[in-house]
């Protein structure tokens, strides 16, 4: 790392503006002549000091009401004189772009995601974690990687809106509008740190996108004030395009509405950086409804946390509620640890994502999945070719009690829609059945929360739905649930015992026989699956019946005189018996919903009494007072 040196006004560089390295800064004449755009030309020193008046925050804090009572101009201002016209973007589209983030983790996925796509540039890990802003004493996140950086021409591009350079099949990001979407949704502001080496030539930069500045200043346009400093010799240089006064002017704004008085503090933040990468803070971070921060950083100090109003009612739980939110389908929505933990499908071999100062653990549920089925889709659209794709499915270990099923589906390597529940709400069948997919031949929504709903997607989704149905209708068995279908379905039939055309038992019948091997013929509307443990009426306290071996069954019809109970009943009795237990089960939960509502009625009655008792104690109190006064 260069050592540090004071910066003076005197010690410019002029960028020459044919220089290659210059295509993309002279762009976008709004980066140039900051001090002509504010329009004032009684810009303080730069060498601000800590007595700097406390940093400025908007009037309305919560996010979803923050673009309300804002004053657009009927009439623009002119062009100053020497500025390029150019079409003009107001400060509120900062807000209204944010606003297609409905969910906050939503927006850090994506400063994920531009960490995760500096891999191919040697990167190693991004780190989130909180700070305090000395300033004011509130929070502000930060996101910190080792990539490889962004030269001045990159920052500007970074905080363009539209642009984007990144068309490989390696990078998430596409549209050029994640950074400033992002940032935004989290909180009013967001100032970028970035260092890097190109060409030889290493600089370090710094960029303010400020919705505060740009509302209590009255901006009509998207002004985002930056610096850049060359630090390739031993003594530090200011990078000037227009003039100096325009370099100090940026320098003073920074100072005034970041979360650093002064020029020393501003650059410290360099320190950790090393000879290359970015680190992000988002400070004036928002509020919710009630005043409060919509992130949590007190409730774990391993994680950050949106508020669960569920968890947090105080009303009485019961346990299958309890086990619901212990899962990862729920804690993803309120964990960032966990939402990250899923978020990328493939594990990192040298890449860490580090939350609060622990690494996460990637955890991919398809490698927990019971009984896993892996089946090959090929989308088929006109005159286009994609390859297979792999589908994953099985059970969750939590199955079958656990009601819930879906797919988890990846687009390059992210995750795009969790558990995506495919099948009809209210449907027993296909509980506990869980899915894993890359599907990069869908395009995401920009907030990558969702698919463009295409008749690719929609061929998906039809798919997906029958996936579920057959694997259910070939395994539900397995948890002791008959299937009923039509003939021209697959149906699961009945454990049978052995016939004598079986395939031939081993010499030594003494020995102790592994899983019975069905196969079943399609001929009689059967389905053809392998089972690998053996059907409930062969299980004996232990686990398998020792007299039991591999055999393949026959579709013929069993004897009547096997002394087995079950291996004589037929298929139909078997079906009746099995619907009137699904009934006795569903009395018993009505009944067990009645018990809970009725605890909850006597609680409530109690809760009142208590409150009666006490208002009566302050009565007989008061008037004891009075008789001993009297």
């Amino acid at each position: 790392m260069p050592p540090k040196a004071k910066i003076t006004d005197a010690d410019v560089i002029h960028l020459d503006s044919d220089s290659d390295d210059d295509v993309g800064v002279g762009e976008g004449g709004e980066f140039r002549s900051l001090a002509s755009i504010m329009g004032n030309p009684q810009l303080p020193s730069t060498n601000a000091d800590s007595t700097m008046a406390p940093r400025e925050t908007l009037e309305c804090r919560s996010f979803w009401k923050a673009g309300d009572n804002f004053v657009i101009p009927k009439v623009f201002n002119p062009t100053p004189p020497g500025m390029v016209e150019h079409a003009r973007i107001h400060p509120k589209f900062l807000h209204s772009n944010a606003t297609s983030h409905k969910w906050a983790f939503g927006a850090i996925a994506e400063l994920l995601d531009n960490a995760v796509d500096e891999i191919q540039n040697g990167a190693t890990f991004v780190k989130i974690d909180k700070i305090d802003i000395v300033k004011d004493n509130s929070p502000a996140l930060v996101f910190q990687d080792d990539g490889a950086g962004m030269d001045p021409d990159g920052i500007r591009k970074c905080m363009s809106l539209g642009y984007s350079s990144k068309k490989s099949n390696t990078t998430i990001g596409q549209y050029g509008n994640g950074f400033k979407t992002s940032t935004m949704r989290l909180g009013a502001d967001a100032i970028v740190f970035s260092r890097s080496t190109r060409g030889g030539k290493s600089t370090q930069s710094i960029g303010l996108l400020s919705y505060t500045f740009l509302r209590r200043t009255g901006q009509d346009d998207v002004v985002v004030p930056m610096i850049d400093i060359d630090i390739s010799n031993d003594q530090p240089q200011p990078i000037i395009y227009g003039t100096p006064e325009d370099w100090s002017a940026n320098l003073n704004i920074l100072l005034k509405w970041s979360p650093f008085s002064t020029k020393d503090e501003l650059l410290q933040q360099f320190e950790d950086i090393g000879t290359h990468g970015t680190k992000v803070i988002i400070y004036n971070l928002w509020l919710n409804d009630e005043g409060i921060y919509e992130l949590s950083f007190d409730d774990d100090d391993e994680d950050i946390r949106l508020r669960d109003e569920n968890a947090l009612d105080g009303k009485r739980v019961h346990t299958k509620t309890l086990e619901l939110r212990a899962h990862i389908s729920y804690r993803l929505r309120h964990s960032l640890r966990a939402y990250t933990s899923m978020l990328y499908l493939k594990k990192f071999n040298n890449f860490k994502i580090i939350l609060r100062g622990i690494p996460v653990e990637q955890y991919n549920i398809a490698d927990e999945l019971r009984h896993p089925e892996t089946i090959m889709y090929k989308p088929q659209a006109a005159a286009m070719e994609y390859a297979a794709t792999e589908i994953k499915v099985g059970f969750i270990k939590e199955a079958p009690r656990f009601p819930m099923s879906g797919f988890n589906v990846y687009h390059k390597n992210r995750l795009i829609q969790p558990f995506w529940k495919v099948t009809l709400s209210g449907s027993a069948k296909g509980n506990g059945v869980v899915g894993v997919l890359e599907a990069n031949f869908i395009e995401p929504a920009h907030d990558k929360q969702d698919f463009e709903r295409s008749t690719l997607y929609q061929r998906l989704e039809a798919r997906l739905k029958k996936i579920i149905a057959d694997y259910w209708y070939s395994h539900c068995h397995v948890f002791g649930f008959q299937s009923h279908l039509d003939k021209s379905k697959r149906i699961a039939i009945p454990d049978q015992a052995p016939t004598v055309d079986s395939l031939p038992l081993p010499a030594d019948n003494n020995s102790k026989g592994g899983p019975i091997i069905r196969e079943i013929s399609l001929s009689h509307g059967t389905s053809i699956r392998t089972v690998t443990m053996p059907p409930p009426h062969m299980r004996n306290s232990t686990g398998l019946i020792s007299n039991f071996q591999p055999v393949q069954l026959n579709p013929q019809p069993a004897p009547t005189d096997t002394g087995n109970n079950l291996g004589s009943k037929s298929a139909e009795k078997l079906s009746e018996e099995n619907i009137q237990l699904f009934r006795k089960c569903e009395e018993y939960k009505k009944k067990e919903d009645e018990m809970e509502q009725t605890v909850r009625n006597l609680e409530k009655e109690l809760e009142e009494a208590k409150s009666k008792c006490a208002q009566l104690a302050l009565l007989v109190d008061a008037k004891r007072k009075e008789m001993q006064q009297v």
